[in-house]
């Protein structure tokens, strides 16, 4: 028996046309295995033509289907209904599925009463001594094929019901091509070199190339947009003359993370609502001891024109270790290995890595986000040097709707916060926070006394949510964010400037 598109072609040839959904018929295919073999037939050249028709029928669904073999729903209702007596509502309602429709369509039609003064609860009744079941004598003409017999009254109240539905069915209709054979010649699609040296190549049909067929993408993965904007972000910082710090230290000591920084053991931040402590291991043991004593004796006595906290300073306090809460404790860290050299360099840093706290999920906040952080070290600098940084930094974002409010911090003295507009929300958003490092956390580093230090810190999510009008921090970061957003959307454009 030939193979199915050499049959097709047999019956192209016999009829001189023939529509595909026939030619299932006639094979005893599925019609979608007819398409794909003409599919296969066009591509070997004009053997055929096909012609794309597309028709509508209606078809008796399942339900249907259930109601040509039993009866409608009211119609078996009514069935249960005896003849003289009648059955109590609630009983009846359980008897059988869609009792509920069939019991409204009887009312409606006629052939039910209910009587409200039996004890017990409400009876029905029959109300006619015979009934007719038009709606299966109308699904069984839906199957037959005459859905024109039908009012449009009654084909709209079958398909309200969802016992018939619309089917659209495409099919082909199929003619002789300029090639037209009975026989299926495979096409060559590669010039050997066999076919070259004994000459074959002259007989054989090449399959034609097609020029405008786009290849197939290699798969391969992609840059999530926040490691693109970070990309951005680390370029402008290089421009300006930073030099990148290392970060690869998620866990931190309490002593870097806080008491360096000035930071008294008792502030808020360092309570476990705030903060994420480590278990294991659950403390740190190596320390700079003449750094931290004197990190201790200014937060417990004062020093260098300071009064300190006056508290009693814990070692076992800054031997805690947690998940860093800032990239500042890097800062730190920086400025403590740059006053250890014989001689002070004035320094521009920066850093970009993820920091961890314990925070209330909403549209603005993560517990893990990125921080974004510029420290300049130099003589003499001022609130004016921090203010103008920060300006030139963002300007080369693209982003110059900025204001700063007056802050407190432990650690910087004066301390602002940075606001942006954010165009999505249409408010203004804080997004970084910045200051002076005080001479209580310099000074014990072993800085010269006239070094200043002024420092920025922002995330990274949140100047990319104002960026790209994103207006939840959760479709940018986290599990619920769309992968296809990662794969469509080109988020590094920043209109630099």
């Amino acid at each position: 028996m030939a193979d199915l598109p050499e049959q097709i072609l047999l019956l192209v040839k016999d009829k001189n046309g023939i529509g595909t959904d026939e030619v299932a018929r006639t094979c005893g295919c599925q019609h979608q295995n007819i398409v794909g073999a003409v599919k296969s037939l066009q591509a070997l050249g004009n053997l055929i033509n096909a012609e794309q028709r597309t028709s509508k029928h209606w078809e008796v669904t399942k339900e249907g289907l259930e109601v040509v073999t039993i009866g409608s729903h009211e119609a078996r209702i009514y069935s249960l209904v005896p003849e003289s007596g009648g059955i109590l509502q609630a009983e009846l309602m359980k008897a059988i599925p869609n009792a509920k429709v069939g019991f409204s369509k009887a009312m409606s039609a006629g052939w039910l009463e209910v009587d409200k003064k039996v004890e017990g609860g409400p009876k029905v009744l029959r109300k006619v001594d015979t009934i007719e079941d038009n709606v299966k004598q109308q699904l069984e003409q839906v199957q037959r094929g005459d859905i024109d017999g039908l009012t449009d009254k009654q084909r709209n109240d079958l398909k309200k019901r969802k016992l018939i539905h619309e089917v659209t069915v495409n099919t082909f209709f199929i003619t002789q091509g300029t090639e037209f054979s009975t026989k299926v010649t495979k096409l060559e699609t590669d010039l050997t070199p066999e076919m070259l040296v004994s000459g074959s190549w002259k007989e054989k049909k090449f399959k034609s190339y097609n020029f405008d067929a786009l290849g197939v993408m290699p798969p391969s993965g992609h840059l999530h947009p926040l490691l693109k904007v970070r990309a951005e972000y680390r370029q402008i910082f290089l421009e300006m003359g930073f030099s990148e710090m290392p970060t690869n230290n998620f866990i931190e000591s309490s002593f870097w993370n806080f008491d360096a920084l000035f930071q008294p053991q008792q502030h808020p931040a360092r309570d476990s609502h705030d903060t994420f402590f480590i278990s294991d291991p659950a403390n740190a043991h190596e320390f700079p001891m003449e750094y931290l004593e004197r990190v201790k004796k200014v937060h417990s006595e004062g020093g260098y024109g300071s009064q300190g906290y006056k508290y009693d300073w814990t070692i076992e306090e800054a031997k805690k270790n947690i998940l860093r809460t800032h990239t500042t404790a890097v800062s730190a860290r920086m400025l403590y290995k740059l006053a250890q050299e014989p001689e002070f360099r004035p320094v521009k840093y920066f850093s970009i890595d993820r920091v961890f706290r314990n925070e209330t999920l909403d549209a603005t906040h993560l517990a893990e986000f990125h921080q974004i952080e510029g420290v300049v070290a130099d003589y003499n600098l001022t609130l004016a040097d921090l203010i103008g940084v920060i300006h030139a930094f963002f300007k080369k974002l693209g982003m110059e709707k900025l204001r700063f409010k007056p802050a407190y911090n432990p650690y910087t003295e004066p301390s602002m916060e940075i606001f942006g507009y954010h165009e999505g929300l249409k408010k203004w958003v804080e997004i970084g926070n910045s200051g002076v490092f005080r001479p209580e956390m310099l000074l014990p580093m072993g800085l010269p006394e006239d070094v200043v230090v002024i420092a920025w810190g922002l995330s990274l999510e949140r100047p990319t949510m104002i960026k790209y009008g994103i207006n939840n921090i959760r479709d940018l970061i986290g599990p619920k964010v769309n992968l296809q957003m990662i794969y469509d959307n080109p988020m590094c454009r920043l209109d630099k400037q």
